[in-house]
């Protein structure tokens, strides 16, 4: 196995939980006092960071990730799953005490899911055991969620950032509960707004207002692109110059979990290759409709069958 490691510019650096998705479909996803069965379990390496870094990287971007490990089979494989997708291990944070990070989740037979977080490891992050020097030259650093005191960390890492780093910042609901004034600190820096419409509206606290109203607001704020992922219903984008709403592909869905993740590779992939807007939202819909055909990230596709399909 090789693993990347030194000093590495990574194009794209994540910066979130690193979980193992221990996922199990069931005929039904229950409610309280009601009962259903297990047909199937499967474990695999997830964390919506990890997800979307190790989705730009099989589409051919050098990427890394700052996240923290405990010294466990869980944190092997998750490391053992960064190294053979070929991402820089440069950023990793060992931890000899705790367990590493693990998600819940229960996905019925339409792909649909409800997760558990234990964060393990990930909400003991401290700004000193990131190395500066590794996250100098990097083009984009994506944010995402964690459970606790992490989240202070992305915090007091903004200021190490060049101004020419492109912050992309995925907040999930975790974060979005938080509400706006708590995560202003990280929406005054932030460049790409990837977030869902149930996120958006809780974020603004309106739900009222059409979706293009709301992303003028963060526009206006200072955000140069707000994407609004919209499941089975498509995407809306818009920037300064440019707005659009792209339908999303028709596909047979298995597993719906880290479908916002893989969208953000194909657009984060796309924002890097130049490409406008609409290019860029129908390239991260076209991933997200591969990637949930399977668990986890076992269908998400390769640069060759992305550049194949367009």
């Amino acid at each position: 196995m090789e693993i990347f490691d030194g000093d590495l510019n990574a194009e794209v650096i994540g910066f979130g939980a690193l979980n193992v998705d221990k996922l199990y479909s069931v005929e039904n996803i229950v409610g309280k006092d009601e009962e259903s069965f297990i047909k199937s379990e499967t474990s695999t390496p997830g964390g919506s960071a990890a997800n979307t870094i190790v989705g730009l990287s099989r589409l051919g971007c050098s990427t890394s990730i700052i996240g923290k490990i405990a010294e466990d089979d869980d944190g092997d494989l998750i490391e053992y799953n960064l190294a053979i997708n070929g991402v820089y291990s440069n950023n990793l944070i060992y931890s000899e005490t705790g367990s590493t990070g693990k998600c819940l989740g229960f996905v019925d037979k339409d792909g649909e899911r409800c997760l558990y977080i234990y964060p393990g490891v990930n909400d003991d992050i401290k700004l000193g055991e990131i190395n500066p020097l590794n996250i100098m030259r990097c083009k984009i650093m994506h944010y995402t969620s964690f459970v606790g005191d992490s989240f202070n960390t992305q915090i007091e890492l903004l200021d190490l950032l060049n101004d020419s780093v492109i912050l992309s910042f995925d907040p999930g609901m975790l974060y979005v509960e938080k509400g706006f004034d708590e995560l202003k600190p990280i929406l005054e820096r932030c460049d790409i707004l990837l977030i869902n419409e149930s996120e958006l509206r809780l974020l603004c606290n309106n739900n009222e207002s059409s979706l293009k109203e709301l992303a003028i607001g963060l526009l206006d704020f200072g955000i140069g692109t707000v994407v609004v992922k919209q499941g089975s219903n498509g995407v809306f984008a818009m920037n300064n110059s440019e707005e659009c709403f792209i339908e999303a592909y028709p596909c047979e869905v298995v597993d719906t979990t880290g479908a916002g993740d893989s969208f953000n590779s194909g657009f984060l992939y796309s924002f890097l290759k130049g490409y406008d807007l609409e290019k860029s939202c129908k390239i991260g819909n076209w991933v997200a409709s591969k990637s949930i055909e399977g668990f986890g990230m076992e269908k998400f596709p390769s640069i060759k069958d992305l550049e194949e399909f367009f």
